[in-house]
């Protein structure tokens, strides 16, 4: 095996690692969602997420104090992960995991339909069709005029905007710095711009609450650090398809823990998002536009 095949590997191995624990920031979430407001929930994610970023950047040796080079771009990302999480957080309160999570994936074909307007892309036809693919999966995920449609599950849909968002800033942020100290700005921003709400409906978690946030915390610390080793040895378009093993790691833990098994329905949304998501990115690698050009930006998980 050659030095580039080994790397790839390497950095695939990170990702499915990454991967297969952001699954469990979403099954706490849920689960003190149950006893607390989301928006402390919410905060509590980045609050914690924060406490665990400072010793990996005092290891890192990175200046975390120091205002970062275009700190408006920085505001801005950091505002729309905050929002798409808050969102994302409401949604998994009263609907099953692997369902929300589905509707966040829209987000590459938000970006991809966007990317014309906002990134100075070429727009292509093809990407287009894609894009409107993807849009009937959202359909027959969320079943509207049945009986089965759930409101709630809206929310998912804004989170899959705002995060889609979340991602034209970061690539407009390409080169601005660390990937680690990125993730400290949004993590703290979040922090700041998440407290006034929570702190308005705060409710005094038990030990066990405690407990559960700041694992919250430690798992996304770990899973970005796995993400940003990961884009050390292999490509954003390289890495991108195995962002989808999340969903399948998110339906096993959601059956074992809540017993939750899929409708066809929802499946079958599942394959054509991911499909429509998976045929965007192809299209962009061959157009070689930026939304697959690699940068040192590491784009954060919910």
């Amino acid at each position: 095996m050659n030095l580039n095949n080994r790397k790839l590997l390497i950095g695939i191995g990170f990702m499915l690692g990454a991967m297969s624990v952001v699954p469990m920031l979403d099954v706490l979430a849920k689960m003190l969602s149950e006893n607390y407001p989301v928006t402390q929930v919410a905060w509590s994610r980045f609050a914690f997420h924060t406490l665990w970023l400072v010793p990996l950047l005092y290891w890192r040796q990175l200046s975390w104090w120091k205002a970062p080079s275009r700190a408006g771009f920085h505001l801005l990302r950091s505002l729309m992960l905050a929002l798409a999480t808050l969102f994302f957080f409401a949604a998994i309160k009263t609907n099953p995991i692997p369902n929300a999570l589905t509707l966040l994936f829209i987000s590459p074909l938000v970006v991809a339909a966007l990317a014309p307007f906002f990134l100075g892309e070429r727009f292509d036809p093809y990407i287009g069709v894609g894009v409107l693919v993807g849009f009937v999966g959202v359909v027959i995920v969320l079943q509207p005029n049945t009986e089965e449609f759930k409101p709630t599950l809206l929310y998912a849909l804004v989170a899959g905007f705002c995060y889609a968002f979340y991602i034209i800033t970061t690539r407009s942020l390409s080169h601005s710095g660390p990937p680690l100290l990125t993730l400290f700005y949004t993590a703290i921003v979040g922090t700041i711009v998440l407290g006034p709400m929570a702190f308005s409906v705060w409710e005094t978690p038990d030990l066990t609450g405690v407990l559960m946030a700041a694992a919250m915390g430690l798992v996304a610390a770990i899973s970005h650090f796995m993400i940003i080793k990961a884009f050390e040895y292999a490509s954003a378009s390289e890495l991108s398809p195995f962002n989808y093993f999340e969903i399948v790691v998110a339906i096993i833990l959601s059956y074992i823990i809540f017993k939750f098994i899929p409708t066809k329905e929802a499946v079958l949304g599942l394959v054509i998002i991911i499909l429509s998501g998976l045929f965007v990115s192809w299209r962009a690698v061959k157009n070689n536009q930026s939304l697959a050009k690699e940068n040192d930006s590491v784009v954060e998980l919910l």
